[in-house]
Parts: structure tokens; C-alpha cells; sequence
């Protein structure tokens, strides 16, 4: 609904009434500022000063009663809701485009409690990352969640996409670790998943809201797994003749149920972007390695694993570079590494078996430096999520110079991505492993699903019959 004059000023009367006057922001700067999250295409439309679809208000509960009241409110007047946390997502799930309130939820930032005999996590949606990681490494444990955005993201923006950390090989993804949530559905009522995630009371709701970025309703409080500190970290980085014969180790070292915490294996031009010389020059494909836990353990876990490695052709280059990419792994998603406009970039990650990783790899790679070779377009990729039976692309694609005109920067973001995609799609890979749908890949959702999309979308439409939450994310549409 479209709302003007009186009915707006009633609007917003009534979500003062919820949130507090001073929680409920007009001012066009901050709402020009937070309508937007990472994704590629929002940040070039701002830039070339077109106009970019604003929020009513952006709107900020500090409670799980205040965002029911604010769902019912919106829920009312058929506003639509998009639920944001620290704005790091790629993928346009945090963006208004269709209006409506902008529900950001920074300052549901508590902690409510750590059980520290069974080692769960309770805590409110919109802490930060790095403050929660920091706090729980000061009792010696830690939320084994180390994904790249680990500055700007939040706990509950963890759960939306089902994001990966860098030690996803081991601990998990956020999805893997979280035991429930409570949510707040788009008609103000407040429900729990089942205190534990396994169990044989019927299907799990769980899983029906991780990973729907925002479209089901607002996580407003989190229990998750934490893990003691480990007493021992110990690094190894092998450098291999080959693509194929890096993926060949960790494809053996996964089958043989070895599961280190980190392993990384950069292609020639990943190598060149994200690994910095540490006393010998990097070049051509490089593994980075990390197991952790006692040190016993740790020493004999390494050992088998430079067994693997030098058996598949790997050279081993020692401890220092694994250390210094250990210490600096987040500088490589900051300011002046981090890719941005006006580079025009995509992360065209997907997952994958082994038995097709090699064949996606190299069809991707083919595609964009040959078909958009007069663009000077380069692709590079690491792999960094393992699994027993495959493991996760992060590839990208850069184009220095792109097209001036915003519509043709747009279309050809566009196609890039829709071929990408469909090079996934056919090779058996997913559309997405960690980063999520939202806008920029949810017309292709169907397409990924086939008819079972049908049943996404009944699901979508009992729950929220009204369509107001973060409409146009995961193809959904609004209706």
C-alpha cells in the first residue's frame, strides 16, 4: 500500500508508539544510507545518480515485544518490512525495493546468556560479529564462525543466508551450528523453533527459516553452538602444479574424513590477488592449511595431511605463509583489496561434487575470459568449504572498465551473472552456497528448483498471506 498525506503521519504515529520517537527515522540522508546493503548493482545506481526506491522510515526495536508490535503495525496497513541487519550482504536481500520500513535491527545487540556447561550461545539478533567473537574468546571459547564480513555482519545476518566461515571445512556453516530461533512472523505473532535441532518430533522449522533471508518473518533471538578455544593452531600453505591436482588432495583428504579447519586452494590469479609474499615469492595455485585442537592431535592430524599433499604433487612451503594468512585473512575484504565500484565485479560462488568441480571450474574460467575478452574481463577463484562429497567454488569475475551508461553496466552485470549461473545449474552445482539469494539471484530460483518452487511459494504465502516481507528476495515477488 501506498501511503500519503494523513494515513502516513498515522503510520508513523503508531510505530512511534512502539519504538520510541527517536526510533523511527525520517531523515533522508540515513535512509538514503541504509536502503542499500552491498549488492553491486544498488551502489552503481547511487553512483550514477539515479534514483535509488527509499524506505518510509527506517524503524529500530530493541526488543522481541517492540518488533512484534511493529509486524502488526506494518502487517495492518500491508507496508512491506525489510529486516536488516549490518547491511554486508552481495546479493540485494537488505535492499528496500519496494519501500515500505526498513526494520534495522543493531540495537537488539544483548546477549542474553551462555551456557557454559553445555557451551550455548543466547543472544539477540543484531550483535556484531567481531564484539561477540572478542567477548567469547575472553572466557576462552569462540562462535567458530569467522566469515569475512565478520566487522560489518551480524548474528542474525549469519542465519538469513546460511553464511560459511572460514572454518566451515570442520565447524560447520552458521546453519550447522544454530540449535533455534525465535521469530517473529509477519502477523506480530511470536513463536520457537524446538529448543534442539535433532530430534523426531516431526519436521524441523528450523530450517524453514535460516537461510529465508528475511521473507517469513524477523529472527529475534538466536541459540547457538559455541566451542572451547583451541590450545594449538598449526598452519601449512603447499603449492601445486595444478588446479586439478590441489583439488585432488583436498577431495582425498575429505573422503578420508581428515576435516582440517581451514583449507583454501587458490587458483594462479586468486594466488596473485588475495596472498602476499611472506619472505618467498606465491604464484600459481597454493593450498592453505590450518588444523586446530590439542596438540598431540594437531601434530598427527598435520602430519597425514602433508602426507596427502605430497603425494598428490604438492610442494610443501612451510608454516610462515599459513601463519601470515591466518593473521591477515580479513584484509583482503577491506578497503584498498576489497573490489568496488567502479570495478565492476561478481562473486559467482557455487557448490558442487567432486566429480564435477573440475569440469565447473574450468567452463566458468572459459567463459568469461573468452566471450567478454573485448571487456579485458579476468576470473580467478579460491576453493574454501569442504565437504565429504564436494566442496564450494569462490570464483569472481573483474572487469576494470566497464560500460559508462548505467543501463548497459547493468545488463552486462546481468548476463555475466545469468551465465555463470546457468554454467552452475548445469554442471549440478547450486546457485548459491553462503552469500544467499535475495534480489539478485531469486529470478532464477525456480529455474533451480523446478516445480518444488511451487512449494516454497505455498509456504511463503500461508505464512505471509499479505506479502509483506522483504518482497521481490528469494523470486519471490509480491503480491
Amino acid at each position: 500500500m501506498n501511503l500519503t498525506g494523513y494515513a502516513l503521519e498515522m503510520f508513523r504515529s503508531e510505530l512511534e508508539s512502539a519504538v520510541g520517537v527517536e526510533h523511527v527515522i525520517g531523515q533522508e540522508a540515513i535512509r538514503k544510507e541504509l536502503a542499500v546493503d552491498c549488492y553491486w548493482l544498488t551502489h552503481m545506481w547511487k553512483e550514477k545518480n539515479r534514483d535509488i526506491q527509499l524506505p518510509y522510515f527506517v524503524v529500530r526495536p530493541a526488543t522481541t515485544e517492540q518488533t512484534s508490535k511493529v509486524m502488526r503495525i506494518c502487517n495492518t496497513y500491508k507496508v512491506p518490512v525489510v529486516p536488516r541487519g549490518g547491511g554486508s550482504g552481495t546479493q540485494g536481500g537488505a535492499a528496500a525495493m519496494y519501500g515500505g520500513i526498513l526494520l534495522e535491527l543493531t540495537r537488539m545487540n544483548q546477549v542474553i546468556g551462555i551456557d557454559e556447561e553445555s557451551l550455548i550461545l543466547t543472544a539477540q539478533p543484531g550483535i556484531n560479529g567481531r564484539v561477540l567473537e572478542n567477548m567469547l574468546n575472553e572466557k576462552g571459547l569462540m562462535l567458530a564462525h569467522y566469515p569475512s564480513s565478520v566487522d560489518m555482519a551480524t548474528l542474525g545476518g549469519y542465519l538469513a543466508a546460511r553464511g560459511s566461515g572460514v572454518m566451515s571445512t570442520k565447524y560447520g556453516k552458521a546453519e550447522d551450528m544454530v540449535l533455534s530461533v525465535e521469530m517473529v512472523l509477519p502477523d506480530g505473532k511470536i513463536i520457537n523453533t524446538l529448543s534442539l535441532p535433532n530430534h523426531a518430533c516431526g519436521p524441523g522449522l528450523l530450517q524453514l527459516f535460516v537461510g529465508s533471508e528475511g521473507t517469513l518473518g524477523v529472527i529475534t533471538k538466536v541459540s547457538i553452538r559455541l566451542d572451547p578455544l583451541p590450545e594449538t593452531r598449526l598452519f601449512r600453505m603447499f603449492k601445486f602444479p595444478s588446479v586439478n591436482a590441489g583439488l585432488e588432495a583436498g577431495r582425498e583428504i575429505m573422503i578420508k574424513r581428515l576435516n582440517p579447519a581451514v583449507m583454501r586452494l587458490y587458483d594462479p590469479g586468486s594466488t596473485k590477488k588475495s596472498l602476499k609474499d611472506t619472505g618467498q615469492p606465491l604464484e600459481g595455485v597454493n593450498m592453505v592449511l590450518m588444523v586446530d585442537g590439542f596438540k598431540e592431535l594437531a601434530e598427527v592430524h598435520m602430519s597425514k595431511l602433508i602426507d596427502i599433499c605430497t603425494s598428490n604433487d604438492g610442494i610443501d612451503l612451510g608454516h610462515e605463509p599459513g601463519v601470515y594468512w591466518w593473521e591477515h585473512r580479513y584484509d583482503f575484504y577491506k578497503p584498498p583489496l576489497q573490489p568496488a565500484y567502479p570495478l565492476l565485479y561478481g562473486t559467482v560462488e557455487s557448490i558442487t561434487t567432486y566429480a564435477n568441480i573440475k569440469k565447473l571450474y574450468e567452463e566458468k574460467k572459459q567463459l568469461v575470459e573468452q566471450k567478454y575478452k573485448r571487456w579485458n574481463a579476468t576470473y580467478m577463484a579460491h576453493f574454501s568449504h569442504w565437504y565429504p562429497w564436494g566442496t564450494m567454488i569462490y570464483d569472481r569475475f573483474y572487469i576494470e572498465n566497464p560500460p559508462e551508461d548505467a543501463e548497459e553496466a547493468f545488463r552486462l552485470h546481468n548476463q555475466i551473472w545469468e551465465e555463470c549461473s546457468r554454467v552452475n545449474m548445469k554442471n549440478g552445482a547450486l546457485l548459491n552456497e553462503h552469500h544467499g539469494i535475495g534480489f539478485k539471484l531469486g529470478w532464477l530460483m525456480r529455474e533451480q528448483y523446478g516445480d518444488a518452487f511451487d512449494v516454497l511459494l505455498d509456504i511463503k504465502k500461508a505464512i505471509d498471506p499479505k506479502g509483506i516481507m522483504n518482497p521481490g528476495k528469494l523470486g519471490f515477488g509480491i503480491w
